[in-house]
């Protein structure tokens, strides 16, 4: 009897991590004003973003910024945007004008959707709108952290739709680069997922939220967050990895033959992109709406009422500014420098990660001491590092050692077929042909072959 008595609390918590009674009983105001809010949030704080990316970057450059339009230039992104909807609207003549309409749309509007299943606050009934009890969040899911990653795949298409239907060639290597990028860097961000779905037994936000009450994510799951952060970086577009925008290569990549509403829909949807997910990082790893560690423990009303809001934008914000940190930092990747971080070291780690969290906890279902369990991770993740660092020494080793005169060095052609090819490994560019330096030149003048003949004349004459 006590088994089944254990097993039925278990069952009982179980359910409890997954009863989303709470969402659904809104009246239909309550929800439109609420979707209203989100919509809101994201549009605002995508133009506070704008400016405070190039404020922040101004100072990192030494440099004054946005300072005309509006109290310290706040209103530069709305002057922006003004600026695009009234610019000339140019439609390509070869473009596919249905599908080059609507790929501005199908990029912006899954990137407003996500948003939809993030908690701004506690699933109770904490706040009350117009008189009405409420949650502060628009609707929950058992999958919602699978519908935020099919959220975030329908986007893609956008990207190469616009490329495809611009009926241009460097659009169309645009959007292909995108989507590669994209889906390389969304199988890590899964596998980031799903470790934190193994300590929170939930897909649910708000249950995930819910798990974090003692200790925040980013502290038991290190590895994913870093995954995560990474990932994030790559799917959003975001430098260094602004690969499908390089101007250098691509001119300016997917959107190169956009221009007014359409190019700042896309625009749009980068920055908001950005907005979501933070706010998923937020809700996966740093406490969701909960506040920080020092202000919980004394104030007992930090995590009631409208509170938990502000924690939880303060967090975005934090985010944010990292995006605009790195973007000001660090210079931009090659391509074959962001397919091998993504395919050969982010998805390895995160799928060796995921394996460890889940040993881990088997191993504490089954009773097993933390401590054991910590020498026994450390010790597998130790033992893979070593064998990881003696596999690369020897094989740095045999390359040098197999290294040699590059049969191909002398045949290399670097516009091979008619295009300019790059080297392949081994192989150098041939020496680019140039002009005698000027003082080895000879110089003609007018009555004489060159100057010296000229000069040796006139000594002859005066003679």
């Amino acid at each position: 009897m006590t088994g089944l008595a254990h097993l039925a609390d278990a069952q009982r918590s179980v359910l409890a991590a997954e009863d989303l009674s709470m969402f659904g009983t809104d009246p239909w105001w309550l929800v439109a004003i609420k979707a209203v809010f989100c919509f809101a949030f994201l549009m605002v704080t995508v133009l506070f973003s704008i400016v405070w990316e190039r404020k922040v970057v101004a100072w990192m450059q030494l440099r004054i910024g946005p300072n005309r339009h509006g109290p310290w230039g706040f209103l530069q992104s709305l002057a922006d945007g003004i600026k695009l909807m009234l610019k000339e609207d140019v439609v390509v003549k070869r473009a596919d004008k249905v599908v080059y309409i609507l790929a501005p749309i199908i990029a912006a509007a899954p990137a407003f959707m996500a948003i939809a299943v993030i908690p701004f606050g506690p699933a109770g009934n904490e706040v009350s709108i117009f008189g009405h009890r409420t949650t502060m969040q628009l609707t929950d899911l058992p999958i919602a952290m699978l519908y935020v990653l099919a959220i975030a795949s329908v986007g893609i298409y956008g990207i190469v739709l616009a490329g495809w239907s611009s009926g241009s060639t460097y659009p169309l290597l645009g959007g292909l680069r995108s989507c590669a990028q994209m889906i390389s860097y969304e199988i890590a961000m899964g596998a980031a997922f799903a470790s934190v779905f193994l300590y929170s037994g939930s897909m649910s936000t708000s249950a995930i939220v819910e798990a974090q009450a003692d200790r925040w994510f980013v502290i038991l799951l290190p590895v994913s967050f870093i995954i995560y952060v990474v990932t994030m970086v790559g799917e959003t577009n975001r430098a260094p990895f602004d690969m499908p925008e390089s101007e250098g290569d691509l001119v300016g990549g997917f959107n190169t033959e956009y221009s007014s509403i359409k190019f700042a829909m896309f625009m749009l949807a980068e920055y908001v992109n950005m907005v979501t997910v933070s706010a998923v990082s937020v809700t996966l790893f740093l406490g969701g709406w909960r506040a920080p560690y020092p202000i919980s423990t004394f104030w007992e009303g930090a995590n009631h009422g409208w509170w938990p809001m502000l924690w939880f934008v303060l967090k975005v914000q934090l985010l944010l500014f990292f995006f605009i940190w790195l973007r000001g930092t660090l210079p931009r990747v090659r391509y074959d420098q962001l397919m091998k971080l993504g395919w050969k070291v982010l998805i390895p780690v995160s799928v060796l990660w995921l394996m460890l969290v889940a040993t881990v906890r088997a191993l504490r279902n089954e009773n097993y001491e933390f401590q054991t369990i910590v020498l026994y991770v450390a010790g597998a993740v130790i033992a893979v590092l070593l064998i990881s660092f003696v596999a690369d020494m020897f094989r740095d080793r045999r390359a040098k050692g197999a290294e040699g005169p590059a049969e191909d060095e002398r045949d290399f052609d670097p516009m091979a077929g008619g295009f300019p090819v790059p080297p392949k490994p081994g192989q150098s560019l041939p020496p680019v042909p140039r002009r005698r330096p000027r003082a080895d030149r000879e110089l003609v003048v007018s009555g004489a072959p060159d100057t010296a003949t000229a000069s040796e004349g006139k000594e002859t004459d005066g003679v």
